[in-house]
């Protein structure tokens, strides 16, 4: 039997890149069940859709009241972008925060989950990497994005910089994914006061978080009437 691949439907009828987004953004807003999001908050949640293909997220995704426009001005500000993980560090896409604010570059995105003495402080405490990399954050911390997709204990960290020492980020995409932890580190984030974009339960992951911010970048642009 001669097959044909189905790649030739796509050379006879050619989609670019682009059209293949906006006509997975129509399917989307065509099936997603429901829901009580604003239209600023359903653009982030429809990039997260899309990322996963996964419409239960709809009923895990919480904002604060606050989170698009303190992530926009934080974003036009260029302020300093922390993530718990390399992987996020490496997806955040520089030209996305650069049609935002110029200002941004590699320097601007920060992880220290590799470092040297994180990995030594950690091993001398039987601690995990991800607390010490959020403590040498500190500074960043305070008035910065932090971006959280991988661990919990970082978020948890953050969590007792805001209650005890003052430190008030500017946004925070609290989505560490896991058993341990991670439930009770987004629910205590959520008590706390502070601008965030969260994904309730045990799921989450990287790729949620990097997309969660290029939602902001898109909104953000939105605001100023710039192409998203």
């Amino acid at each position: 039997m001669t097959r044909t691949p189905l790649l030739h439907s796509l050379l006879a009828r050619p989609l670019s890149g682009e059209q293949i987004e906006e006509r997975s953004f129509a399917c989307i807003d065509q099936l997603a069940p429901e829901h009580g999001f604003l239209p600023d908050q359903w653009q982030v949640v429809r990039r997260l859709i899309h990322t996963t293909a996964d419409f239960g997220l709809t009923e895990l995704i919480r904002f604060s009241p606050d989170a698009l426009t303190a992530g926009a001005a934080a974003l036009r500000a260029g302020r300093p972008v922390f993530t718990d993980s390399n992987m996020i560090r490496s997806g955040l896409s520089l030209p996305r925060l650069r049609s935002v604010c110029p200002a941004y570059g590699p320097e601007s995105v920060c992880c220290h989950v590799a470092d040297a003495e994180v990995a030594e402080e950690a091993r001398q405490s039987g601690l995990p990497r991800s607390l010490f990399a959020m403590r040498k954050a500190r500074s960043m911390a305070d008035g910065g994005i932090l971006l959280f997709g991988n661990a919990p204990v970082a978020l948890l960290e953050l969590n007792r910089m805001i209650i005890e020492e003052g430190v008030r980020p500017t946004l925070v995409v609290a989505m560490p994914v896991g058993f341990v932890h991670v439930i009770e580190s987004k629910e205590e984030l959520m008590e706390l006061g502070v601008p965030f974009i969260a994904i309730t339960g045990r799921r989450g992951g990287s790729p949620l978080a990097v997309a969660t911010l290029h939602a902001v970048c898109s909104s953000a642009n939105q605001q100023e009437g710039k192409q998203p």
